[in-house]
């Protein structure tokens, strides 16, 4: 059985040596549940300090979409929808988990996989203006995600503003983590924890594809924002009785720094690999800078690399192309980004 080069997600590993090895020191020690136990406790004291939020609640969840439905439902009355742009992970990859929980996606235009300030403004004064706007669903929030579903990241003014047309049309701002790691380790990024913690109704943090085996640490940095939180988790079915699980791989990702430097490999990989790419003459859907690469491919090119290499069909571009996308890891070896640029070579394909 041939074993294909891993660059269809940012998951496909296991987890950070540091953090099996503390799971594996703590197996037979026996701890209090739904993330009361201490070291739980530990992990949300660093995260606070983290973010500059010393008044801020954490809590740990398992996964993106389980998150973002939950942050979301708590959020929003029953008439509300969220607004998110079209290329949003809400509102293209969670198979309607939103809408499940009776909230309509309110899908706006992106710009880059981006959702401006300007589109926020223009949609809120647009439906304030509409005599028959007590029919609709009533926006009640925005969410972003940061690095964007594209791979792109906001700029800190992006961000500022945003927040602030928030504040105007007073709709809680919503960050969905799940690649932080990612964007936080990228040079060209200018929003740290502490700006999201300042700007944000709430964010989270994301674990499961940023070296964690599962788990994402949810952030809401004005304590009682959201009355009820934990149960509201419970009220989800997401209330994990071994929270210390959960609780133990965000301490030791917020030890040190390694939560902000996890995610360096990832990015210097992709830059190898688009640098490869471009010499090689492919053609990129769009500009990234994070740990996801978008390229336009020919079918029948795809069809030889796809025998060699895990990685993502996309979307469509036209009838004889396709937009796919590779993705590094914090576990991207060397020896696993030399061979792929070898298969990327456009004779061996």
């Amino acid at each position: 059985m041939t074993t294909l080069l891993p660059f269809a997600s940012d998951y496909m590993e296991g987890t950070y040596p540091a953090i099996l090895e503390k799971l594996t020191a703590m197996n037979f020690t026996a701890q209090s549940g739904y993330g009361t136990d201490k070291i739980s406790t530990s992990a949300k004291d660093k995260i606070r300090q983290a973010c500059h939020c010393p008044d801020g609640e954490i809590y740990f969840l398992n996964g993106g979409t389980q998150t973002n439905a939950i942050v979301i439902d708590a959020l929003l009355h029953r008439y509300e929808g969220v607004l998110a742009a079209t290329t949003g992970h809400v509102s293209i990859h969670e198979a309607g988990a939103i809408e499940y929980t009776g909230h309509k996606v309110i899908q706006l235009p992106q710009t880059q996989g981006k959702l401006l300030a300007s589109t926020v403004r223009q949609f809120m004064e647009t439906f304030r203006a509409d005599a028959n706007n007590e029919h609709m669903v009533q926006p009640g929030m925005v969410y972003i995600s940061h690095p964007t579903e594209y791979g792109t990241l906001y700029t800190k003014q992006e961000l500022l503003a945003l927040a602030e047309t928030c504040r105007q049309y007073d709709l809680p701002l919503y960050v969905d983590g799940a690649r932080l790691a990612y964007a936080l380790a990228a040079p060209e990024n200018d929003i740290t924890l502490a700006d999201l913690a300042a700007s944000c109704t709430v964010f989270y943090i994301g674990g499961t594809k940023c070296g964690a085996l599962i788990g994402e640490a949810v952030v809401i940095p004005q304590k009682g924002r959201i009355p009820h939180f934990f149960t509201t988790i419970k009220q989800h079915g997401a209330l994990l009785a071994k929270g210390w699980l959960l609780g133990t791989q965000f301490d030791v990702l917020f030890s040190d720094g390694l939560y902000e430097r996890i995610g360096r490999p990832a990015i210097e990989s992709a830059n190898v690999i688009r640098q490869a790419l471009k010499a090689a003459g492919y053609t990129f859907y769009i500009p990234t800078v994070t740990n996801q690469i978008f390229v336009i491919m020919d079918n029948q090119k795809i069809e030889a690399l796809s025998h060699t290499v895990a990685f993502s069909r996309w979307e469509p571009y036209d009838a004889d192309h396709t937009i796919i996308r590779l993705a590094t890891s914090w576990a991207t070896t060397k020896k696993d980004t030399d061979s792929l640029i070898a298969c990327l070579q456009p004779h061996d394909l």
